[in-house]
């Protein structure tokens, strides 16, 4: 993604090219100092004017859990004193997936694919990611490092073995970030991995300055705001390829809106700075990378250093697709973590 999207309102523009290549860095910060000088609601009114994206305005219940019933939330304490809200769903004795979710969201982005795999006869563990959803943060870092702890945490507190690990976005992080700071227990709890929508490294804007800016305006209030706005939901429109549904923005604004500022700029700090590639060169199982055509955050190029680095991996790419595969196309995303429980 070389040209800077058509003008859109200030946090979607931020959201999408947060994680673009250096020679862009610039423009993203030209573009948050005008946000900030001008206020998200009038960009979004010019924007308006201009160009309505495509949206389908899709069924809010595909989101949820529908006749499964909504599960019971556990809670697992990490050592710092944040406590994860953890979901063990299906048999015990059923073949299991573990799903980490991405930045700034929620377990509620995996509830789609969860569902099918459920149905297929599969035990899903989920949980929020520490000062997501209804996880609290505790004292730790924000750090990719913490991302593998507490993964950790939660395989050993819901005694997973010979698990699929299916992580999108940072949930992909968190998989990597196992397996190069805790590549032990990724022997040993895990069979195989399902890599979507995510990024081992080259993700800063490479100037310290610019990736302070990013990380300040992206944990900002102003964002908040934005996507709690009556319009809110057009402002993730750029995380999702073609003809997204309403009921998929919705959700990922809403989530987003709702994570601490505080959370997401110090994530979005780690990301840009963290580089897994050599750790990932020590995978020893069966891993698939999935990635959107059209994908804006973690373009397929992405796709492509992380297969070029974990021996054997496959690449599946779904065309038209963006950066919110889990919600954008479960069916896909669940087949193929169903075909790595099969081996």
């Amino acid at each position: 993604m070389d040209t800077f999207p058509p003008p859109e309102p200030a946090t979607s523009a931020l959201l999408s090219d947060l994680h673009g290549h250096s020679r862009r860095g610039k423009r993203v910060l030209v573009f948050g100092g005008a946000a900030l000088a001008v206020g998200a609601a009038a960009a979004y009114r010019r924007y308006q004017a201009a160009n309505q994206p495509t949206v389908a305005e899709g069924d809010l219940g595909d989101l949820g859990w529908g006749n499964l019933g909504e599960p019971e939330r556990l809670s697992v304490p990490t050592p710092d004193g944040a406590q994860l809200a953890v979901w063990d769903v299906g048999a015990a004795d059923a073949p299991v997936v573990v799903l980490p979710h991405c930045w700034g969201c929620s377990h509620a982005i995996w509830v789609p694919v969860a569902r099918r795999l459920l149905e297929a006869g599969h035990r899903v563990v989920l949980y929020d990611q520490r000062g997501h959803g209804a996880s609290t943060r505790g004292t730790a870092l924000l750090s990719i490092a913490s991302l593998a702890d507490d993964l950790t945490i939660v395989l050993e507190a819901r005694d997973v073995n010979g698990a699929v690990l299916a992580g999108h976005s940072m949930g992909g992080m968190t998989i990597m970030s196992l397996a190069t700071h805790r590549p032990e227990v990724l022997r040993a709890r895990a069979r195989a991995l399902v890599l979507v929508a995510t990024a081992a490294g080259d993700q800063g804007l490479k100037l310290p300055q610019a990736e302070r800016m990013a990380a300040s305006f992206i944990a900002s209030i102003l964002v908040t705001r934005a996507l709690r706005s009556a319009n809110g939901h057009r402002f993730v429109r750029n995380v999702f390829g073609d003809n997204p549904e309403r009921a998929h923005m919705e959700l990922t604004r809403e989530l987003f809106a709702d994570c601490d500022g505080a959370v997401r700029g110090g994530f979005l700090a780690a990301m840009h700075s963290m580089d897994l590639r050599a750790g990932i060169g020590g995978i020893e199982m069966p891993t698939t990378v999935m990635v959107g055509s059209r994908d804006r955050l973690t373009p397929p190029a992405r796709a492509h250093q992380i297969v070029a680095s974990v021996p054997g991996a496959r690449l599946i790419t779904l065309e038209g697709r963006g950066h919110m595969l889990p919600l954008e196309d479960p069916d896909a995303v669940a087949d193929e973590i169903i075909r790595a429980v099969k081996g």
